[in-house]
């Protein structure tokens, strides 16, 4: 159940009443300013914003939409509308997605830390054989962020944004990888590594990783979407990206021979999940509401997807190739 909370103007409010025909509602002015207020079962709340979207003048100060969720409601009115609408698809407003995403297309210090933590955690557990470690390094890394705004920024058509997450991406991947290799050189200093089993494996080049990450890049998008915290939709991507980025920097100190193969693993892993991302914006049907920016951001989300399905099947090809 949502509250939506409507301020328009005196000459305005009409407009907004004849949308709301059939629903309830209360209406209050307050200082020249119509207030009126709206609850309705969750299904139905983008299908009503896009309607009072149409008609409100948003270039007034006065005029805006609020949208919350009350604790809870008693209402024989509303008990019988969420019967009516028990068989409909809840449909995540492209307003909360873009408030959701706003923050990942800028790098900060808090982002670089928890990442980097994250990798010299992982590769503890690497060079300890100790894939619990491994595991829990996942908890603190903030990959998933630029990875589900760039999906939702491209198909809105945003390309000065969605280029921004991934620099983002590229950025925080970037630093995983130098921290990784520095601190295996200073450690290898003091005391000489070795290849474990946890390293090894992530040195074997298999298609099935590449699909894996589409899987996990649409379901992690979907759940994100939903509302599901970062840290746990998140988990499962930064597992197929954060040591496998370790692994490129330790075989740069231990083995500089495999750092193609890290490279192309990590890079299948990356754009797998992209793919997957954008796999789940578009299914979920996300796209601007003003129909003079639908036909622009439809462009962008083909070219999006165009150019990674090539790049996607141009290194599942290298993989296959190495595979073999």
């Amino acid at each position: 159940m949502k509250k939506i909370v409507v301020h328009v103007r005196e000459d305005g409010h009409e407009k907004i009443e004849a949308v709301l025909e059939g629903l309830h509602y209360t209406v209050s002015l307050v200082q020249d300013v119509y207030q009126i207020t709206i609850y309705t079962p969750d299904e139905n709340l983008d299908e009503l914003i896009e309607k009072l979207q149409s008609v409100l003048d948003l270039r007034y100060n006065e005029n805006m939409i609020e949208v919350s969720k009350p604790e809870f409601v008693i209402s024989s009115l509303l008990k019988r509308a969420e019967k009516k609408v028990e068989e409909k698809e809840e449909k995540t407003p492209v307003e909360k997605l873009v408030d959701q995403v706003k923050g990942y297309s800028e790098l900060d210090l808090e982002k670089l830390a928890l990442t980097s933590i994250a990798g010299l955690v992982a590769l503890s557990g690497l060079l300890l054989d100790n894939q619990t470690i491994i595991i829990g390094a996942m908890l603190l890394s903030p990959i998933m962020g630029p990875i589900y705004g760039f999906s939702v920024y491209a198909a809105l058509g945003n390309i000065q944004n969605a280029t921004r997450c991934l620099g983002v991406l590229a950025a925080l991947l970037l630093g995983v990888f130098i921290l990784s290799a520095i601190a295996s050189f200073l450690i290898n200093l003091i005391i000489p590594l070795t290849m474990t089993e946890e390293i090894a494996t992530r040195l074997v080049l298999n298609p099935i990783y590449s699909l894996m990450a589409v899987f996990l890049g649409f379901a992690a998008a979907l759940a994100f979407s939903k509302g599901t915290t970062e840290v746990i939709a998140g988990v499962a991507i930064a597992a197929a990206i954060i040591p496998p980025t370790v692994v490129s920097g330790l075989v740069l100190v231990l083995q500089p021979m495999s750092l193609i193969t890290s490279g192309v693993l990590v890079a299948g892993q990356i754009v797998g999940l992209i793919a997957g991302a954008l796999v789940a914006v578009v299914l979920m049907k996300i796209e601007p509401r003003a129909p003079q920016d639908k036909a622009a951001a439809r462009r962008y989300r083909i070219g999006s997807i165009v150019t990674t399905v090539i790049l996607f099947t141009l290194l599942l090809w290298i993989t296959a190739l190495m595979w073999m």
